[in-house]
């Protein structure tokens, strides 16, 4: 099964512990710093909608884009009550196609990685670029190779009182690319149905995807640490990297 199929129903409440309101306060800090005060926001690949929500709630213009009709779904319904409901779009990142520019590119939870040939994030890039306004901010983060090499052969566990996931992760060093198989058991009633998925990210380096936004035509590029306005430290698990649309 595709990833964030079966997933996306209990996506939020098998990742309640992701620290969106820090990540957020980030990348208001890193639009301040930059002397930015966009209006209009696009949030790629945002999922079930937890960063859309937050940015909408803040009189942002907001888009949402993800490939996963299923975590839309979710995402809207989070939105639906909002004066300011996000515009919600399902579309690949590498084929993103906007009707008007956008200010501001916010893409989170490490979404850059799931892109496991380097030429889609090429693409990507370039449609990010074509998709902002001119002086326009793109921001993003990835998991380091140092982290996706680690969790070859990890388990890890997650579950509440209707939800069981198991995650087996393995690295491929041939590929650079770290795979997850993911048993989930979701309560239904008094049964429980089991599924599977399978998830993969590539181990990009700071300095390729450096290259690759630079080939874009992106300048200002700055690395920064995991919600930090400073430069990544050795072993950091996860970076933020900025660009500029000229």
């Amino acid at each position: 099964m595709s990833a964030y199929g079966s997933l996306a129903v209990s996506y939020d409440r098998l990742t309640n512990d992701v620290k969106y309101d820090e990540m957020l306060s980030f990348a208001l800090s890193v639009l301040a710093a930059e002397d930015s005060a966009p209006v209009s926001v696009l949030d790629l690949a945002c999922g079930t909608g937890s960063m859309s929500y937050r940015l909408a709630k803040l009189g942002y213009q907001v888009i949402g884009a993800d490939l996963s009709e299923d975590m839309l779904t979710v995402a809207y319904d989070k939105c639906a009550a909002l004066s300011n409901c996000p515009q919600f779009i399902c579309q690949k990142m590498q084929r993103l196609r906007l009707p008007q520019p956008v200010d501001w590119v916010l893409c989170c939870l490490d979404s850059i990685d799931y892109l496991l040939d380097p030429r889609d994030c090429q693409q990507t890039f370039r449609r990010v670029y074509q998709a902002l306004a001119p002086g326009g901010i793109f921001l993003f983060d990835v998991n380091t190779p140092e982290k996706l090499r680690a969790m070859d052969g990890q388990v890890f566990l997650d579950e509440d009182e209707d939800v069981y996931c198991v995650w087996r992760g393995s690295f491929d060093e041939a590929k650079n690319i770290c795979y997850y198989g993911m048993d989930l058991f979701q309560k239904q009633g008094r049964l429980w149905k089991r599924s599977f998925e399978e998830h993969a990210e590539y181990a990009y380096s700071a300095e390729q995807l450096t290259l690759f936004l630079q080939e874009a035509g992106f300048c200002e590029i700055a690395i920064f640490g995991d919600c930090r306005l400073e430069p990544p430290q050795a072993g950091e698990q996860r970076i933020f990297i900025k660009a500029r649309k000229r």
